[in-house]
């Protein structure tokens, strides 16, 4: 069998990192603020990882120097954290989404151009831009009002109806009964006669109908919410902290992933769908525009669903294995891979045993949140978000392009330095890393 040669283009330098001199342990883990997921629980992504990769018994794996991008540091100053200007260059192309953003009937081929090179991080353009690529908000401006009111009514109406205690639910359909005017005894105000509590109104009731046997049914749900959403980003003052504003932000994401699990029986709550909710809660909230921010929880409900829907067969364990599971997702992946790369397919599926799942479960069922710091995840998602095929194709390319900058540091490795690696990914220029990933899509196109 003849060996497929390694492109010309990609054997340049610029495709890859040589390892600089070995580091300890503790400087290669600090490449990024961001927790990982645990494993534990039972409607976990990454409960589903199998096999299991054995356990590591190598010594650590070097990482290159640091090559932090302007908005990585969350105690600096701005929308986003910058501490550093913006360049001639995001200046450019800010004032051009500005004017496109302007238009009476926004260009979505050019807005998605625009945001492919990523956002700038202020004026609370990307809250607006991700809201249009995401259809939340329609390319006609004078419709954005309506639009915008109706979803929010909406949305309030999902949190009256589903995140309403049923003590209160009972209350109210006694009164919709017409026994406003019953008479209690004032030491009995708060109680009902036996006579007037039905089947699906007793706390004890184990039918279906049974207000409180739902209610009692997603407390499972509800606590692992809390704990997920407790842990978000511990690191940044918006998601932790005791300040009334982190657990306002903390009560809204609750609110939002339990409106979509019940609405969303089939997938519920599967942990890690607190990291996809954060970035677009935060850019929303963030938005410099009061009526936006007072109103994020509502958008950022709204632009989760949507997002979700593109991955949402990948949170079904019966689909795993199915042509829109996880699992073919993955081996999409690896087949990229081999297409753009054989030599270094061959040496990380065959000769050292890495199963791509070992390290791409997590890539692409948490959209790479968990690899990179929290800011650079924003500018990988402007370019996801930009996809007109959809964001599993820019992401698909990203994860390549991810192993592709890594190329001879894995082709140098064994199982366990490489395993290290790729579950620890290095720090990296992102506009790099998304200019790569393009490289490696347009060269399909060929």
């Amino acid at each position: 069998m003849v060996r497929k040669k390694v492109p010309e283009w990609m054997n340049s330098t610029m495709w890859s990192t040589a390892p600089p001199p070995p580091t300890n342990d503790d400087d290669f883990l600090r490449r990024s603020p961001s927790t990982k997921i645990s494993s534990t629980g039972s409607n976990s992504v990454a409960s589903r990882l199998n096999p299991a990769p054995p356990p590591s018994t190598a010594s650590s794996v070097p990482s290159p120097s640091p090559r932090p991008r302007n908005g990585n540091n969350p105690g600096g100053s701005g929308e986003y954290g910058n501490s550093v200007g913006p360049s001639a260059e995001d200046l450019s192309r800010q004032a051009h989404l500005t004017a496109e953003l302007s238009k009476k009937v926004i260009n979505m081929k050019e807005l998605r151009s625009l945001a492919l090179q990523s956002l700038p991080d202020s004026l609370g353009i990307r809250s607006t831009v991700w809201k249009l690529l995401l259809g939340y908000l329609p390319p006609e401006r004078s419709l954005w009002s309506m639009e915008l009111k109706q979803k929010r009514s909406q949305y309030k109406h999902y949190k009256d109806e589903l995140l309403t205690s049923p003590s209160e639910i009972t209350w109210r359909l006694v009164r919709s009964k017409g026994f406003d005017n019953y008479e209690l005894k004032s030491e009995s105000r708060c109680m009902l006669s036996r006579s007037r509590i039905t089947d699906e109104d007793h706390p004890l009731s184990l039918g279906k109908a049974s207000i409180w046997n739902t209610y009692f049914q997603d407390t499972e749900t509800i606590e692992q919410i809390d704990r997920d959403v407790k842990r978000t980003h511990p690191d940044i003052p918006f998601f932790s902290g005791e300040s009334s504003f982190a657990h306002s932000n903390q009560e809204s994401m609750k609110n939002i992933l339990l409106v979509f699990a019940k609405l969303n029986q089939g997938i519920r709550y599967v942990q890690g769908m607190n990291e996809i909710l954060a970035p677009i809660f935060y850019v929303f909230r963030n938005d410099p525009d009061e009526d936006s921010s007072s109103h994020a929880e509502a958008d950022a409900f709204f632009c989760f669903v949507e997002l979700l829907s593109g991955f949402r067969d990948f949170y079904c364990q019966q689909l795993d294995n199915s042509v829109v599971g996880i699992r073919s997702a993955i081996t999409r992946l690896s087949q990229l891979v081999k297409k753009h790369d054989e030599e270094l397919w061959r040496h990380l599926e065959i000769t050292t045993k890495v199963n791509p799942q070992f390290y791409a479960f997590r890539w692409i069922t948490l959209l790479l949140t968990q690899e990179f710091s929290f800011f650079d995840c924003l500018h990988i998602w402007d370019a996801l978000l930009s996809d007109p095929e959809g964001p599993l194709e820019s992401l698909l390319g990203i994860c390549c392009a991810m192993l592709v900058l890594v190329r001879r540091r894995l082709i140098a490795g064994d199982f366990t330095s490489n395993m290290k690696l790729l579950q620890h990914y290095p720090t990296t220029n992102i506009s790099h890393l998304l200019y790569v990933a393009n490289k490696l899509r347009s060269k399909m196109l060929v």
